[in-house]
């Protein structure tokens, strides 16, 4: 009945999205679903996307083992994000009409720096999308009863298939149906567990007040406040929310549209926070690692239920590993292939995103089979060469000062330096320390460049 269920539940999507590839004459409709998107569109569709696995299935996991020094600022991090986004970047990058985040590089520092900036955002989102796959498999795997290995490979093609025919809009229609599920799975759920620990003052009780410390032992306040800004300021420029801000109808829409994002984001985002709080106090064996919620799960729904939480949890991953794939088949197609061929057309360039979208599907696959957590591709892929990028974005849009010297100096500086501080020297506070790093390159070169020209 499950696995029934859950297969009903994937034709529905695919239906969908072969609706909407009809709508779908060319890249821009591909990429930024031709620029037709609502405030409400916006707002589920951003919540959907940053709503993923690691939010669900990683977070509740690392909060269960951990307790809240284990929460990687969820949600209040991730919802600061948004926040951020909607006020900062939205509006600007959306009445400029761009169709990817480094059509900004090109407009303001330059094409040498938006083909770097494109080299830099790509494996981010592919690293971001493995992390999906992960969550997605680790789900199918607890429904079906298979490896998780042959489940990654089963999702990996369901998901080229779903972002091969709908694109961003077929993306965008189904979040709506997307977000309504994984709110009423999630409630179902929380309902649930409280009412199994005997009602709601018994499940505060049962939180162990150490569980609620927000350092953990052995870590310092510098590597927390580090932790903290990877998600906050390492997500702010991401290309798969900017794309829903891209194909707003207007400016202000891009910016509301963000803001009611951050707060559905705030609101259904404590809910995983409780699962990881209440969780280790129930009577009811569960898996490890990101399997820990989708066992609990299965244990202590009816089959009924069950079937609602896990197309709700389905439906949360679907949408952010999608995203991630059209953010690299967006980059790739935009910022690289357009470049090389400046001859080629809307319907070259549609058939270009669409075999981008299938490689970065199968690249992300690779990655996903490295053995490493959902929580820490999430982690690399918010920190790996985000530094350099937010930077040149900030300093871009409200600064005068720079070029494209300064942006190159800084992209590189940022990427090197997070490089050399978390995977060869292990310094705390390498995030943070990149971030300072780029700026510095930045603002150094600048100046330099400024200086050489008035001389001249």
């Amino acid at each position: 009945m499950l696995i029934a269920a859950l297969a009903a539940y994937v034709a529905l999507q695919i239906g969908i999205s072969w609706w909407a590839a009809r709508r779908t004459a060319s890249d821009t409709d591909y990429l930024i679903a031709g620029r037709r998107l609502g405030v409400f569109a916006v707002g589920l569709s951003v919540f959907a996307t940053w709503f993923g696995g690691e939010t669900v299935l990683g977070s509740t996991a690392t909060i269960a083992e951990e307790g809240l020094a284990g929460a990687r600022a969820e949600p209040f991090g991730y919802a600061l994000t948004l926040l951020f986004m909607a006020l900062l970047i939205a509006g600007q990058f959306r009445k400029r009409g761009y169709i990817t985040l480094a059509d900004f590089f090109r407009d303001r520092f330059g094409k040498r720096a938006e083909f770097l900036a494109a080299l830099v955002a790509i494996p981010t989102s592919l690293l971001w999308a493995a992390a999906q796959l992960l969550a997605m498999a680790s789900l199918l795997a607890v429904v079906t009863g298979l490896p998780v290995a042959c489940m990654l490979v089963a999702a990996t093609a369901l998901v080229i298939v779903y972002t091969l025919l709908g694109g961003l809009l077929g993306d965008v229609i189904t979040d709506m149906l997307q977000g309504s599920i994984l709110l009423i799975g999630l409630v179902v759920l929380l309902v649930v567990m409280v009412a199994t620990l005997g009602g709601p003052s018994a499940a505060l009780a049962s939180i162990d007040p150490e569980r609620l410390r927000l350092v953990g032992p052995g870590e310092s306040w510098i590597e927390r406040i580090d932790v903290w800004m990877i998600p906050v300021l390492g997500s702010l420029v991401a290309q798969e929310p900017i794309a829903r801000f891209l194909g707003a109808k207007s400016a202000k829409t891009a910016r509301n549209g963000g803001l009611l994002a951050a707060g559905i984001y705030l609101g259904v985002g404590l809910i995983p926070l409780a699962f990881g709080l209440i969780a280790p106090a129930l009577p009811i064996p569960h898996g490890d690692g990101d399997l820990f919620l989708p066992t609990l799960a299965r244990e202590l729904l009816p089959s009924a239920l069950f079937v609602i939480f896990a197309g709700a949890l389905f439906s949360a991953v679907l949408s952010t590993v999608d995203s991630a794939l059209l953010a690299v088949s967006a980059l790739a197609t935009e910022n690289l292939y357009r470049r090389a061929r400046p001859q080629s057309g809307e319907r070259e360039r549609l058939i270009a995103a669409r075999t981008i979208t299938a490689i970065a599907g199968l690249t992300a696959l690779t990655i996903a089979l490295s053995g490493e957590s959902i929580y820490g591709l999430v982690e690399i892929a918010s920190s790996f060469g985000s530094a350099g990028i937010l930077v040149c974005v900030l300093a871009g849009l409200y600064l005068r000062l720079g070029g494209e010297y300064a942006a190159l100096a800084a992209l590189v500086t940022g990427l090197v330096t997070v490089l050399l501080a978390d995977w060869v020297f292990v310094i705390p506070g390498g995030f943070m320390l990149s971030i300072a790093m780029a700026a510095v390159a930045y603002l150094a070169t600048a100046f330099i460049v400024r200086q050489s020209r008035d001389q001249t």
